[in-house]
């Protein structure tokens, strides 16, 4: 007899889909590959899902609910999942931007985590050489569902120009997140601004930090150093940050001017280049 391995479906949220997959599936008696036959992957990723060897992705999800009628399950379980696969010091703050009625930042170096592309989470991600960079960057799309709400917070960036020029993922990913920021262009619920260089020394150059209001709670500024997170609601310190975010929107071009600079620095940093064996030979 197959040994079939044992979960504890209060171990973690993948730990429970994993249970409540195999449960769901040997109740409507399918065996592994017949599910996979239905959902178009192969009874192997069937298994390892089931025994926490892969992290499911919402497509999956989506399908397995569908062959199952299972009523939107697993659709609703990813999201925590794929929310676990978050590294723990960052999780707090997930759960906070969620809940954020309005959300405000200024990124020095890079583009916010709720405006990135996938190319471009996943070559910033890998930087940190992850165990598993995949469910890293499924876990950081995932965090971007806030916005697709009927109602999403009220979302205000500012990107520090610098973010703009540095290529991570090399040009053409930065071609591709840079159309992802002008497709925000007449967002009703979210503006972009850009730092210019030119605006010389300004209120953040200590560097970047977010800055989350909500309906019924509490202010919080949230701040990162190299491998943690932290959170305060201390008055002062949220005042100050306030004081200090009117000050960068005040020195940052307009929506619109912004807008034309990201445009410029696309077409002249990562527009389209001949390749070598293209350019003309004296």
């Amino acid at each position: 007899m197959a040994n079939i391995q044992t979960l504890d479906p209060n171990a973690s949220p993948l730990d429970y889909y994993g249970w409540e997959l195999r449960r769901q599936r040997e109740a409507h008696s399918l065996k592994q590959g017949q599910l996979g036959d239905i959902i178009f992957c192969t009874g192997s990723l069937i298994g390892q899902i089931e025994t926490t060897k892969k992290i499911p992705t919402r497509d999956f999800s989506e399908r397995v609910d569908a062959a199952l009628g299972t009523d939107g399950v697993f659709s609703r379980l990813v999201g925590l999942v794929l929310r676990s696969q978050l590294p723990t010091w960052f999780q707090p703050y997930a759960d906070m931007e969620a809940k954020a009625a309005y959300i405000s930042t200024y990124q020095a170096q890079m583009v916010y985590g709720l405006l990135q592309t996938e190319e471009y989470a996943r070559a910033l991600l890998a930087t940190g050489m992850p165990d598993d960079l995949e469910s890293q960057v499924a876990a950081r799309i995932e965090r971007q569902r806030i916005l697709e709400r009927e109602r999403p917070p009220l979302t205000w960036v500012v990107l520090d120009e610098a973010a703009l020029h540095r290529p991570i993922g090399g040009d053409e990913v930065m071609r591709r997140q840079l159309i992802h920021l002008l497709e925000f262009a007449d967002h009703r619920w979210m503006r972009v601004q850009v730092l210019p260089f030119v605006a010389g020394e300004h209120a953040s150059l200590a560097g970047s930090f977010n800055f989350l209001r909500f309906d019924d709670d509490h202010d919080i500024v949230y701040t990162e150093d190299v491998i943690s997170g932290h959170m305060t609601a201390s008055p002062d310190t949220v005042r100050e940050a306030a004081l200090r975010y009117a000050h960068l929107q005040a020195a940052a071009l307009s929506v619109e001017e912004s807008a034309a600079l990201i445009t410029r620095v696309m077409e002249e940093r990562y527009g389209d280049r001949p390749r070598p064996e293209e350019r003309a030979v004296a």
